[in-house]
């Protein structure tokens, strides 16, 4: 029933009815235990369709918050929502993720109580759930990295329990690329059932959303492409391998080969702006990489038959290069059939994506039916 309201698709007790086949004594219990703990509001009039006009219901949104949290490599984005989806404060500062979970996260911590002072007093005391994204493999079932590559020290750290502990409500933690890919979806392709998010950075990594949810994988691993071989290319990879995706057009591995040239780049926001120079070599090379994407892309819409693809990522900022290429080798390569009707888009949500999809993760837990059950029946032992 929570769903229906919040969704807009049902909004007075009778449509609840009619949608469920519920009979409306059970409608109005329910919809009156959602009223009185919280969950929804009762209004408005809605329109008649005759005798007295039904009072319209809406999911409550003042005074309860969730927080999303984007800790990148070197930076942390903290974003507070209400509960229906809107931006109550954000605020980004820069930090070095090397310097090991107490650190960062102490910042974090410190940012999340300032947003929430800046939010007023009421979305402190109702802080609902807290998701966070980070740049690495996560067992989502424990909310724990897993030998990331570019978090020394966070292996196996209680991430979710940090902040559990500090804010007493439930913490998700998830891969950044697997929030950015649902808040995507969520946000600006909704009717997209199934899409692929390719964060192309420094590394690169897919999310994926299959039927309208994240598909993580047996453990989380999930979309590791990163780390897929390209052709019989040779380049050495961080991993130990050779001829990774990643070794080939990933934003360190062109920014090192512009360094070979005799330019100055030392990473894809450098990239980013030789490309806007018009510096032919930069131009040259994000193109080259946009193709051995589109090659390990084009084999992922074979298997998967996304109905849209988003490239996001410091590098999607040149997207008319690196798009082109992507397309190139995706059409070129792909079944006619898992192409007819794709879409390969640059991200809509950009820099934002993670903190949102954090906290998108976040509300879809604390409005999920297994917690709003719990909520009720907590609430009606302790009565």
């Amino acid at each position: 029933m929570l769903a229906l309201i919040s969704s807009g698709v049902a909004v007075t007790r009778a449509e609840i009815a009619r949608r469920t086949g519920l009979a409306r004594s059970t409608v109005s219990l329910r919809v009156d235990a959602l009223i009185a703990h919280g969950f929804v509001d009762e209004g408005a009039e809605a329109p008649s369709t005759g005798g007295r006009p039904p009072r319209r219901l809406s999911l409550r949104t003042r005074g309860y918050a969730v927080a999303g949290i984007d800790i990148g490599a070197s930076h942390c984005r903290v974003a507070l929502l209400d509960v229906g989806g809107a931006l109550l404060v954000a605020r980004e500062d820069p930090l070095t993720i090397a310097d090991g979970p107490e650190a960062v996260l102490g910042h974090v911590e410190r940012t999340l109580r300032t947003l929430l002072e800046t939010a007023g007093g009421a979305a402190s005391r109702t802080l609902r759930a807290i998701g966070v994204g980070v740049p690495g493999p996560v067992e989502f079932s424990t909310g724990r990295p897993v030998d990331p590559p570019i978090m020394p020290g966070w292996h196996h750290y209680a991430i979710p329990e940090f902040f559990e502990e500090r804010f007493g409500v439930r913490a998700l933690v998830d891969n950044d690329v697997n929030v950015m890919a649902l808040a995507e979806q969520r946000r600006a392709w909704p009717d997209a059932l199934h899409l692929l998010y390719l964060k192309v950075g420094t590394g690169i990594g897919c999310g994926i959303v299959a039927d309208g949810r994240v598909h993580r994988g047996a453990r989380g691993a999930a979309g590791d492409i990163g780390h897929i071989r390209v052709g019989e290319r040779d380049n050495p990879c961080r991993c130990g391998n050779s001829g990774c995706l990643e070794a080939i057009a990933g934003g360190a591995s062109l920014a090192q080969r512009l360094r070979e040239s005799g330019l100055e780049a030392a990473g894809s926001l450098d990239i980013v702006r030789l490309v806007g120079e018009g510096n032919s070599k930069a131009v040259r090379m994000v193109r080259e990489a946009g193709r051995a994407v589109g090659e390990v892309l084009s084999g992922l819409v074979n298997f998967f038959n996304p109905e849209t693809v988003v490239v996001g990522g410091a590098l999607a900022a040149v997207h008319d290069q690196l798009l082109a290429g992507v397309r190139e080798a995706v059409y070129r390569r792909s079944n006619p059939l898992a192409t007819h009707v794709l879409r390969i888009e640059p991200s809509r949500l950009g820099e934002n994506a993670a903190a949102i999809g954090a906290a998108i993760l976040a509300i879809e837990h604390a409005l999920s039916p297994a917690q709003v059950d719990r909520a009720l029946t907590t609430d009606a032992t302790a009565v």
